[in-house]
């Protein structure tokens, strides 16, 4: 029973009620990438827009991103949830309800919103609710969270889009993604960021479903 319960409260989300308390102190992490030494944290230059992504693990969803030509800097947090401040063994156990996203800073007149969209739905499988793959749990749901409203309606609309290009391709399964305006974001531990720059052969769950995304 006790294996049973755990397993459920991976899969629900909690109530700011349940939610573990937290902190107030932001947990210690890098202050620069790994990979291009750009600040995590900025200041960013002007014209740079954010858009934050949870599709499973974040370590092999950072990969993507800083590789896509346009992105300036990426990082891995937490985001969605109740718990100020959380700490990865607290999100895993899934009683803070946040998601593992990155947050991209990318230049739009390089690389456009839609398209780091369709990298997105492409790169995994957002039907699947709250797991990805192997990996179990609230922390692991698909979520888009935006800055404003005209990014909301955008990703709305580009979800939609890819609902219908899975039911064209014969797939009935429905698209959990949850688009959102961005709650607050925080930032995971050190060894978290860019991962798998600093361990090259580490776990990378990213599985798509072979269905392409309209762009826009």
């Amino acid at each position: 029973m006790f294996l049973i319960d755990m397993f459920n409260k991976k899969m629900t989300m909690p109530t700011p009620e349940t939610a573990l308390p937290g902190r107030t102190s932001p947990i210690p992490t890098a202050t620069t990438h790994f990979v291009n030494g750009r600040p995590l944290k900025g200041p960013y230059p002007d014209g740079m827009k954010v858009v934050y992504l949870g599709m499973g693990c974040f370590w092999g969803a950072e990969r993507l991103f800083w590789q896509t030509p346009g992105v300036w800097v990426t990082a891995a947090g937490y985001q969605g949830g109740f718990t100020p401040n959380p700490t990865y063994q607290e999100t895993v156990t899934g009683l803070t309800g946040h998601a593992e996203v990155v947050k991209v800073v990318y230049d739009p007149d390089a690389v456009p919103f839609e398209d780091l969209l369709k990298i997105f739905f492409e790169n995994h499988d957002p039907t699947q609710g709250m797991r990805q793959g192997n990996d179990v749990g609230t922390t692991y749901r698909s979520v888009v969270f935006v800055e404003g409203v005209e990014d909301f309606e955008r990703a709305q609309s580009m979800r939609d889009g890819f609902q219908q290009a899975l039911i064209a391709a014969g797939r009935k399964n429905t698209v959990t993604t949850e688009v959102a305006l961005a709650p607050e974001f925080y930032y995971a531990e050190d060894y978290h960021q860019q991962y798998l720059a600093k361990n090259p052969g580490g776990y990378c769950g990213l599985k798509g479903t072979g269905v392409t995304c309209p762009a826009g």
